[in-house]
């Protein structure tokens, strides 16, 4: 074998994942069929359960230094008031996606990861044993690689997915949206937000210094799957919906999106995975789709890595598909709701007034924000405690060694077994996993930890922290059920030793 793994695509869902399986142990590389990182902008930024995920590894403090934290988000150009939200990232960080990529490049660049370029994949055979994935010979390197595994990040028109036979229904494009970073001499405004007309609707937002990226939408019209998007396009679309052009110069990069909707029928085909705009795409609405990438490989790259070394049985990496596409596919329903509601016509005005009253009870506020930052997922778990299958809260702890937040125990990517009330117990039933799992006696600092779609909980007892954050097994006071736990630890790291 040449690697574990093989990843198609460096954007950020191939990167965070190349990571993940670093630090997990397993060989990887990563190629894309890119002479090099082309510097767009593309997406704007993250979500809060993203950025938890970051701070979870460690590496939080390099985004936050070059990004710009916001306090609110929007529903379809509705805004969503974050203030009190259940994190210690209660923002979206403005930061685009260009800036998101070189940073996860330099830390996958520390962990041993090198991204070969000019190396799109362009065929693969799978066996028993592996897959052997033919690239672009874009340079000396070898054309044919050899893997256990092969994961496609390559995109909404993502290669390794029409060549593992995987269905991508959906439904398909109404309208057509243009965005470009360019210079608007004539605009006097730094922020105009989907502001909707009789054609569609528009937005010109200030990147920094003597730079706007703008978008237009417009509806009941769909651009040829190959028409190039041009500068000329953009213009003429902006002076369609806003009547004029800002005097609009200098363009950087120019892209089209639409409304299309689809996702794959399944993420996994034997010994080749899906994952990001591979796995699924959508109308861009509420800036989630780098996000969810983001979380499909955090929550694949631990599964996969104990498979591909074999601590696990492949049954692991089923659980991908089990708790990610149904993540997905909310993701499908609410933006598509968002592009409805983003419709131009009376009709539309009226339900938009509604929805943006309604939006103000503070009940939906919170409903709908837990649902665009990604923190009210919850995936199906064993045992009944409130916080299994949830992301675990960021509870501030003190240990024998001094404070500590939960997610510092998170940065080596491994399991961590919480003991909140000293029992001897939990040790002796997790002895068998001591290579996998880090036990830490501690106490939380509160009585209660804050958790989105569910409020205040009472502080367990004791807590089994999946290497993606999320909680396999919890127990409050009294004796805890060391059978429940021995399964739960059997079912995500593996058999003992």
């Amino acid at each position: 074998m040449d690697t574990d793994v093989v990843i198609a695509g460096a954007g950020p869902t191939g990167l965070m994942l190349a990571g993940e399986l670093r630090l997990a142990g397993a060989d990887v590389i990563v190629v894309d069929r890119l002479a090099k990182r082309t510097g767009e902008s593309r997406a704007g930024g993250m979500h809060s359960r993203t950025l938890e995920v970051l701070d979870q590894r460690g590496i939080l403090d390099r985004f936050l230094r070059v990004g710009e934290q916001t306090p609110v988000g929007h529903f379809s150009g509705l805004w969503l008031d974050f203030d009190g939200i259940e994190s210690r990232h209660p923002y979206p960080l403005m930061l685009p996606q260009s800036a998101i990529e070189r940073l996860l490049e330099e830390w996958v660049a520390e962990l041993g990861v090198r991204v070969r370029w000019s190396a799109g994949v362009t065929g693969l055979r799978q066996d028993e044993d592996g897959v052997t994935v033919e690239v672009s010979a874009g340079s000396a390197e070898p054309a044919t690689l050899r893997a256990r595994y092969l994961v496609g990040c390559d995109g909404g028109r993502s290669v390794v997915r029409k060549l593992s036979g995987t269905a991508f229904p959906g439904t398909p494009a109404t309208m057509t949206a243009l965005l470009g970073d360019v210079v608007l001499p004539g605009l006097s405004e730094d922020f105009i937000f989907m502001r909707r007309c009789a054609g569609g609707h528009y937005s010109a937002i200030a990147l920094e210094p003597g730079w706007h990226r703008v978008f237009t939408s417009e509806y009941d019209h769909v651009a040829g799957r190959d028409e190039p998007a041009t500068f000329e396009l953009l213009r003429e679309s902006l002076i369609r919906l806003a009547g004029t052009d800002w005097g609009m110069h200098s363009p950087r990069w120019i892209s089209r999106f639409n409304d299309a909707a689809r996702l794959a029928s399944h993420y996994r085909q034997g010994r080749v995975l899906l994952a990001g705009d591979a796995a699924h795409i959508h109308y861009p609405a509420g800036g989630q789709g780098l996000n969810i990438g983001v979380q499909d490989a955090v929550n694949l790259g631990w599964k996969l890595a104990a498979v591909a070394r074999g601590q696990a049985p492949e049954s692991l990496l089923d659980t991908y598909h089990t708790e990610r596409h149904p993540v997905a596919e909310r993701l499908l329903h609410n933006t598509r709701a968002q592009a409805a509601l983003a419709r131009p016509g009376a009709d539309v005005d009226a339900l938009r007034d509604i929805i943006g009253s309604l939006i103000e009870v503070d009940d939906v506020n919170r409903r709908l924000r837990a649902m665009i930052t990604a923190l009210d997922i919850r995936y199906p778990a064993d045992g009944d405690h409130p916080l299994a299958g949830r992301r675990v809260p960021d509870a501030d702890l003190k240990t024998p060694h001094g404070a500590i937040r939960v997610y510092d125990l998170l940065h080596a990517g491994r399991a961590v077994l919480l003991d909140l009330r000293g029992s001897a117990e939990l040790a002796r039933a997790a002895e068998g996993w001591s290579d996998r799992l880090r036990l830490v006696e501690a106490r939380s600092e509160d009585d209660c930890w804050s958790v989105p779609a569910l409020g205040d909980v009472p502080a367990p007892a004791a807590v089994l922290v999946r290497p993606d954050g999320h909680v396999a097994w919890a127990a409050d006071d009294g004796a805890p059920d060391l059978a429940e736990l021995r399964t739960a630890l059997t079912t995500w790291l593996g058999p003992p030793r």
